[in-house]
Parts: C-alpha cells; sequence; structure tokens
C-alpha cells in the first residue's frame, strides 16, 4: 500500500481478525490497522497525514536517514559474477551493485 510516496507493509492478524500495518523507511516505529481495505487505507492515509503535520510542527525529519554506505554478504560465487559482469560492462562493481539497485527500487 502506498500513499504520498510512503510504503506499508501489511500483514493480517488472526487473532485480532483485523489487517495490521506498518509505515517502512520512518525513523519512528508507525503502525495502522483495519478490519477491511477500506478502513485500512483510511487508517494508513490520517497515520501518514498525522505524522508528517507532527514532525513539520516539530522540525523533524521524518524519513530515516541514511549513510550511504551498505555492507552486504553474499556467496563467493555470486560477488565474482557479478566482477565479471560490471567489468564486461566498463563498470566498476560499486557502480554495477548501485544501477542494479536503482534498477530494481524503480519498478515498485
Amino acid at each position: 500500500m502506498k500513499y504520498r510516496g510512503y510504503t506499508a507493509r501489511i500483514d493480517y492478524d488472526s487473532t485480532e481478525n483485523l489487517f495490521a500495518g506498518e509505515i517502512v523507511g520512518l525513523s519512528e516505529k508507525l503502525t495502522f490497522h483495519g478490519a477491511g481495505v477500506d478502513e485500512l487505507r483510511a487508517d494508513f492515509e490520517f497515520a501518514v497525514d498525522h505524522y508528517l503535520a507532527s514532525c513539520a510542527a516539530m522540525g523533524v525529519v521524518p524519513e530515516k536517514q541514511a549513510s550511504g554506505k551498505l555492507l552486504i554478504r553474499i556467496p563467493p560465487e555470486i560477488h565474482a559474477a557479478a566482477t565479471i559482469a560490471a567489468a564486461a560492462q566498463g563498470q566498476s562493481l560499486n557502480q554495477w551493485i548501485m544501477d542494479a539497485l536503482a534498477s530494481a527500487t524503480q519498478r515498485q
């Protein structure tokens, strides 16, 4: 579910018999819920709007800040294959991975 550029992860809580969501990428944990899709969407939109208004009033950046550094652990054979693929395209491994991540996140 998306609203105003924010993305939510939705799960079904069978003990409460409702959908529960969490808005990802924020500096604070923000959750919402609803018994059906319409109620869930309305609570999601309310949560985003209320959070953004609170952040603006307090002068706080709503999104979790990232450093720009990423350490990943992958199998050596994938590392080797990525290095070869990057070299074949005339790119550094860093640039090749950055392009792959940018492409993957733009598809959402």
